[in-house]
């Protein structure tokens, strides 16, 4: 189904490309060359996913980035022609669902759009039981919400798909290898710091001390495990 994407971009060659390459996908675009339109734009049109560029004029990616996500969910992937790893990863740590660095491949952009938008839907998240619960932990899969205790949690879509992927199977190690291909669906290129990313976003937002998790374990040098301390 044709979605909507929001380019947040001030490099004209970059947006003509990526336009390109969306539209033989069937998607509807939006562009906007500067940081208050793109703000403005992904307010009032609602877009299904935003691309982002990290460095705008007026008001930068990252600013965008931290303010649609208190507003939304909807799912947003970076643009950076930044080459360092803190960089690269400072738009997960704001709740970005992906990154892409430049120059990049517009064919590999178009494949990260697909599977950002197709993990993103609900897809076989909504499968299985309506409810999960773990402690304090409730996880709606029909309503796509969260609570803690009876404190609904804003969650971005990747965060939830995680968050489900653990839920599911409590006691069980996961590999990063193993969230990668079935909350991304695709392969990150071994960046497994991106997992990480969301893993330490989950956790700031599920427990009163991130630094003491109570239910998401690091199993170093292997990946992640849920369930009580």
């Amino acid at each position: 189904m044709p979605s909507t994407v929001l380019i947040v971009e001030d490099d004209p060659n970059t947006v003509e490309l990526v336009r390109l390459y969306l539209g033989r996908d069937g998607h509807k675009v939006l562009e906007a060359s500067e940081g208050f339109e793109g703000l403005r734009l992904a307010r009032e049109s609602h877009p299904d996913l935003v691309i982002l560029d990290l460095m705008l004029p007026g008001l930068d990616g990252l600013e965008i980035c931290r303010i649609l996500r208190q507003e939304s969910d909807v799912p947003i992937i970076m643009l950076t022609a930044r080459v360092e790893e803190e960089d690269r990863l400072a738009g997960l740590d704001l709740g970005a669902d992906d990154y892409v660095t430049k120059p990049f491949s517009p064919r590999e952009l178009a494949a990260r759009i697909r599977a950002v938008l197709r993990r993103t839907t609900k897809g076989d998240v909504d499968r299985g039981p309506a409810e999960l619960r773990h402690g304090d932990i409730t996880a709606n899969l029909r309503l796509h919400s969260v609570t803690v205790g009876t404190a609904p949690v804003r969650l971005t879509p990747t965060e939830f798909r995680l968050l489900v992927l653990l839920m599911r199977k409590p006691g069980k190690t996961f590999t990063r290898e193993e969230i990668m291909d079935k909350v991304f669906g695709y392969d990150f290129d071994g960046f497994d710091r991106t997992v990480d990313a969301h893993v330490s976003n989950l956790r700031r937002k599920l427990a009163a001390e991130p630094q003491k998790p109570r239910y998401i374990h690091t199993i170093y040098g292997i990946g992640y495990r849920f369930g009580d301390a």
